[in-house]
């Protein structure tokens, strides 16, 4: 069986025009680092959502993307995240949004998709942690300087 893995970094304002050369090429190697982990997994048979949930926690670790360790502050200087996760076999879904205390939030999205008793969930990432196997992480681990 064939497959193509296709991401995207983000959604936001930055431009080539804004990036200066340092900032795109990270950006373009970070990239690189999340199609490989999650062609890795695909390569090795495991299924596109484990695939997809490895890419994404690689965007959400690098500081060149807008979600999780790159992530823009809200108005008040917090940063809430939201991450969403589908599973194209089973057409399960899983989303969280406002999350403040869980450094990848796609592995809470999964969570969410995976218990089963929502699709949408906006909560305290603590409480919902607390029921689920998704680590904590300090949300200070998403700020960059």
């Amino acid at each position: 069986m064939s497959w193509t893995l296709m991401i995207h970094g983000g959604a936001g304002r930055l431009t080539h025009e804004t990036l200066t050369p340092a900032q795109h090429e990270g950006a373009r190697a970070g990239l690189g680092r999340a199609l490989d982990a999650g062609s890795a997994v695909l390569a090795a048979g495991g299924a596109a959502v484990d695939a997809v949930e490895a890419a994404v926690k690689m965007l959400e670790d690098d500081p060149h993307f807008n979600s999780g360790r790159g992530a823009v502050f809200t108005h008040d200087g917090t940063i809430e995240l939201d991450a969403a996760i589908m599973d194209g076999a089973t057409r399960r879904a899983g989303a969280v949004a406002q999350v403040s205390a869980t450094r990848n939030p796609v592995g809470l999205a999964r969570a969410v998709m995976e218990d089963g008793r929502h699709v949408p969930l906006a909560c305290s990432s603590a409480n919902w942690r607390r029921r689920s196997s998704v680590a904590n992480h300090a949300i200070s681990a998403c700020s960059t300087p």
